[in-house]
């Protein structure tokens, strides 16, 4: 079986973010109070925007199930305060269980948070065992710059994150380290903001001691794990200059990487660099990198050709990397 730890809702009906829309725009006036609505989406709409896309695509490129959340970019936390995030979070959940729900063998719930700039991440405990314990969700995506590039809000080390992880390990639920949209004029949000997240998140694991404090908890860095992989070089040596264990000993029981790398060599690097039992295969369709690569005739995320034609993985290794890795990681995946 091929999972693919890492997939999106961007083909939501339009309905979806015209709602978000509003509520954004409804929040410019001070008296505004936040509500959640129906949407009126119906299912024949929710199969037309994933027939042709994503389902269309797992048939095509040979992937068996998908590990679905809203939209990234959409989770945009920075663009609401905490009440209008915890209705934009709870029909973006809905909505993917509705998915889930018509496709139960294609896709799998992943939650998104209501996070909101400056508001404590134990806030968002109710929505997480909502999705975890009601809507079967496996997972949620956690947005450790909840400012969209502004970066005001404590590092993933600080007790402020505290109660979320005691929950999630609670729950036997990873995190994916995902970032949003960036308001930031200097940061692309999928060129620069997303690969600056996953390695600023990186770092910050790095020179702390939150496994010590929570062993079972677990994150995936999407997009290859940002800039870490390239460099660990750096990384191995910034820890033993700070008297730090070796990476192995002190992330790699808990941290991991997944495939969203979308050319040939950027695979054979990770796969190089990172144990095979890190790794997780991903495609991120239909997601930030949708064009035909001129040099190959393929699509850029088209990733499991990379798998398959990575340099010195052994048939053992690609079924880690293809199924066994996500399950182990995912400890609630019945499929």
């Amino acid at each position: 079986m091929i999972i693919d730890c890492h997939g999106h809702y961007t083909t939501a009906p339009p309905a979806l973010r015209d709602y978000r829309a509003a509520q954004v725009e409804g929040l410019k006036d001070p008296a505004y109070v936040p509500f959640p609505a129906d949407l009126g989406i119906s299912d024949d709409a929710i199969r037309e925007s994933l027939e042709g896309a994503q389902l269309k695509l797992q048939r095509e490129r040979g992937t068996d199930l998908t590990v679905f959340s809203p939209r990234a970019a959409g989770m945009a936390h920075q663009d609401g305060n905490e009440a209008a995030n915890k209705y934009w979070s709870e029909i973006c959940n809905d909505m993917i269980h509705r998915a889930v729900t018509l496709y139960p063998d294609n896709f799998v719930g992943v939650c998104q948070l209501p996070q909101a700039p400056g508001t404590p991440p134990k806030n968002c405990i109710p929505e997480l065992v909502r999705c975890v314990e009601e809507l079967g969700f496996i997972g949620c995506n956690l947005n450790p710059d909840p400012t969209g590039g502004y970066w005001t809000d404590p590092p993933l080390f600080d007790r402020w994150w505290y109660p979320l992880y005691e929950k999630m390990c609670e729950l036997d639920v990873p995190a994916m380290i995902h970032v949003s949209s960036s308001c930031n004029p200097h940061f692309h949000f999928t060129g620069a903001h997303y690969i600056n997240g996953d390695t600023a998140a990186f770092m910050q694991l790095l020179t702390s001691d939150l496994f010590a404090d929570f062993p079972t908890l677990k994150f995936i860095i999407p997009h290859g794990g940002g800039a870490a992989p390239f460099h660990w070089g750096r990384y191995r040596g910034l820890a033993q200059d700070m008297g730090r264990p070796p990476l192995d000993e002190l992330l790699l029981d808990n941290v991991y990487f997944d495939t969203c790398v979308y050319h040939q060599p950027g695979i054979d690097l990770l796969t190089k660099v990172i144990p095979a039992k890190n790794i997780l295969f991903a495609s991120e369709m239909v997601g930030a990198v949708r064009g035909i690569d001129p040099e190959t005739g393929f699509p850029f995320d088209d990733t499991r050709r990379y798998i398959d034609a990575a340099e010195g993985l052994g048939e053992e290794e690609k079924k880690m990397i293809f199924e066994d890795n996500v399950r182990r990681v995912f400890p609630r995946l019945k499929h």
